[in-house]
């Protein structure tokens, strides 16, 4: 499975968030660290942000933080909510679809599982389980 760019980058953003809870990060500053765009990074944190994961204040002592505790956000959930609207094949997504063996292909209901079992196992850690520490951070 490969996960997009804006679900890679969604959650290093929330790792260093999770690494410095008390501290507001600017997507200048995300986007100095990662080397992207300020603008895609900027769409990213307003994704988040419209999820309630994240809280944002602009101005003086602003930035992005985490709106509710690491240990309280599951990471199969981070993805799904990342990866909404890209299937892991065309056929697994809502709509038309221009595969020829839809309706005798085997593979479909296989490519369900192991993707629930993906997701599944990422349920199984938080936020909290993967920020960056701090103190490696200096």
């Amino acid at each position: 499975m490969r996960l997009t760019t804006f679900t890679d980058y969604g959650l290093r953003m929330l790792m260093r968030m999770a690494s410095a809870p008390d501290r507001g990060f600017s997507t200048a500053e995300f986007s100095e660290e990662f080397g992207l765009s300020r603008n895609h990074l900027a769409k990213i944190m307003q994704h988040l942000a419209r999820a309630g994961l994240i809280e944002t204040r602009r101005g003086g002592g602003g930035g992005a933080t985490l709106a509710r505790p690491a240990a309280d956000i599951r990471l199969g959930s981070v993805v799904r909510l990342l990866e909404e609207g890209q299937p892991l094949v065309e056929c697994l997504g809502a709509g038309k679809n221009s595969c020829t063996l839809d309706g005798r292909c085997r593979l479909k209901g296989r490519l369900r599982s192991a993707e629930a079992v993906f997701l599944a196992e990422l349920d199984r850690s938080t936020l909290a389980d993967i920020a960056l520490d701090p103190i490696l951070l200096r």
